[in-house]
């Protein structure tokens, strides 16, 4: 059975020497210190170990269970949710006034990585209600607040997001769910919605159900939109769970992974919702939930690479398999080490150098989003808002390849399940389809995004790049392993970009064509950054003499690793780039 320990010294270099936290100007970063954090993650790291690492194979295994009407989550997972509830993790950085912590989103991001690496399944649960709370939270009336908050962000009641319907999945202008309005100000919700995470369970009494319906009056696409809030459980006058609401589970899903979590068919026949935020713009107020959801889930990507590849690196230094073509190393044994074949170390460095460079672009796009938040930056607002989808697609797509690597490293044993490893695959290959599937992804950032504020964005992070090669090119081990590299590939996705504006409105095709290229240019390029500012930090601390040096020997020998092996490619996606759309549109649709 696979295990896990939280990678608490790489999450803490993050933290306070590549991105110098407690020096941040964001209200509450002053008290984000090394030692308080390290107690933070610390400790998240002993549940993830002891209370949830556990449960995700016999998750896996035994699944969720729907029978008559209620839906049974796997053995075990009431006690972790209750331990999740008495150490208060759901309301780590949520406001006090609702029974939170109100530390920074930043901590609750750091901690989330931890707990998604144990048992992504069982975290969705409180993740999805985390989400739902940032809605009505932005949204929701005073009433609204503190009638729902204080109970979802305890746990006592979980939360869930409903937008799909069986003919319409991105195309939210088709969805058929109707809201008719009551005079009692609530409205009567009738239709259906699929794929819902968390939908139903048994872990807390009653559901929060955000969904999207059509009220009167809103016209045609996604602007006749309304967000209401509709509740498993009516409340009573008191405020306590009361009567059951017109909601029903018609099935769960037979899925390919994340057996853990019940993904439901919800049946809304006439119930009970209560608008949230302004009639006919549910959608604006739905993406408060869905843009966080979308960092979370490129948070997923690499969280449960980095489970696989803690997995995989045991099994290469274990297993005896071959001689290293260089003499044996273990002479006294029948083989080597799978560890000592090149290949295997490629396979290696590619998961270990992706892991810790996404979970530095990560938790980088988290202080972007409390000083929006707290510091009411627009500009950091604008740029998380550019990188958001490349954060979801790109980190989703190449961490489903580092738990497909991590497989591979244990061979014909990858493929058997009592190893656990198909588990991280099978799980891994859901974040690259939900919340926006990444083709979307792509499509929203050069569709969207770029030109988002006449291109004022991606221009600054453009300057960004170049300011830290500037500020750093008189280093000259830096220059060499990592800025010079970080500026071609800059080069790369600033050629990619004036491609898209010389082509793009002429030949809307070459852009879209290209899109999906264009977000893992991007992606490389922002791991490159990363890299290159960890690779500084590393060479303070050793200038500076440390106890840790293997630590930070390793880091710059990993980032090289990457700035060698992985962000060359930015050159082959500008190639695909600029060969245009008459290669992908070239056939004709019977022709397929």
């Amino acid at each position: 059975m696979p295990t896990y320990d939280a990678p608490t010294r790489d999450l803490q270099f993050v933290l306070n020497e590549v991105l110098d936290v407690p020096n941040i100007d964001v209200p509450g970063y002053g008290d984000l210190e090394p030692d308080f954090t390290s107690a933070v993650l610390e400790e998240a790291g002993k549940i993830a170990r002891d209370v949830l690492a556990p449960l995700n194979a016999t998750g896996d295994e035994e699944g969720c269970r729907f029978e008559n009407g209620v839906v049974y989550t796997p053995a075990g997972f009431k006690d972790a949710f209750q331990a999740m509830k008495d150490g208060g993790w759901n309301g780590l950085d949520l406001p006090e006034e609702f029974g939170g912590q109100g530390l920074p989103y930043l901590m609750g991001t750091a901690v989330g990585e931890i707990f998604v690496s144990a048992n992504m399944a069982f975290n969705m649960y409180q993740g999805l209600t985390h989400g739902a709370i940032s809605a009505i939270l932005v949204h929701g009336t005073d009433e609204q607040k503190a009638t729902w908050l204080p109970n979802m962000v305890s746990l006592d009641w979980t939360g869930t997001m409903n937008l799909t319907e069986p003919h319409c999945g991105t195309d939210l202008g088709q969805i058929r769910t109707k809201a008719e309005p009551q005079d009692d100000g609530s409205y009567r919700i009738t239709g259906q919605k699929i794929f819902i995470s968390a939908g139903d369970h048994d872990l807390a009494e009653n559901v929060v159900h955000l969904v999207l319906a059509k009220a009167p009056g809103g016209g045609e696409g996604t602007k006749g939109i309304s967000l209401f809030i509709v509740p498993k459980l009516l409340l009573k006058d008191d405020g306590a769970p009361g009567p059951r609401n017109a909601v029903s589970v018609g099935k769960i899903e037979d899925k390919m992974g994340i057996h853990g979590n019940a993904t439901c068919v919800m049946n809304f026949d006439g119930a009970t919702g209560y608008l949230l935020g302004e009639l006919h713009r549910g959608m604006p107020a739905m993406f408060t939930m869905m843009n966080e959801a979308r960092l979370g889930v490129g948070l997923q990507g690499y969280a449960v690479a980095e489970a696989s590849y803690q997995n995989a690196l045991a099994y290469a230094k274990d297993r005896l398999q071959g001689r290293a073509v260089t003499g044996a190393v273990n002479p006294d044994g029948p083989a080597d080490p799978l560890i000592v074949h090149p290949d295997i170390r490629r396979n290696l460095m590619d998961q270990k150098s992706f892991v810790e460079g996404a979970r530095a672009f990560t938790l980088w796009g988290a202080t972007l989003i409390d000083r929006s938040h707290r510091a009411d930056d627009d500009d950091a607002e604008g740029l998380i808002s550019l990188l958001t989808p490349v954060i979801k697609g790109f980190l989703t797509d190449k961490g489903f390849e580092a738990a497909v690597n991590a497989q591979q490293v244990y061979g014909g044993h990858g493929y058997i399940e009592e190893w656990g490893m198909s588990q991280f695959v099978r799980d891994a290959r859901i974040a690259m389809i939900y919340e926006g599937a990444n083709g979307v992804q792509a499509l929203d950032l050069v569709g969207r995004k770029l030109a988002q504020d006449g291109g004022k964005h991606v221009m600054a992070f453009f300057e960004m790049v170049k300011g830290f090669i500037k500020e750093n090119e008189g280093d000259e081990a830096l220059k060499t392993g990592f800025l010079d590299p970080l500026k071609a590939a800059s080069k790369d996705l600033q050629a990619a970009g004036m491609f898209f504006m010389a082509e793009g409105m002429k030949n809307p095709n070459a852009a879209l064509a290209g899109s999906y290229d264009f977000m893992h240019l991007f992606g490389h390029v922002c791991l490159g950054l990363m890299w290159a500012r960890s690779a500084k930090a590393a060479q303070t601390a050793l200038a500076n003499g440390t106890s840790d040096k293997e630590f930070y020997e390793t880091k710059l020998a990993t980032g090289r690793y990457y700035m060698a092996r992985q962000l060359p490619m930015t050159a082959t996606h500008l190639a695909r780039i600029q060969s245009g759309a008459e290669p992908v549109m070239a056939l004709a649709a019977d022709a397929f």
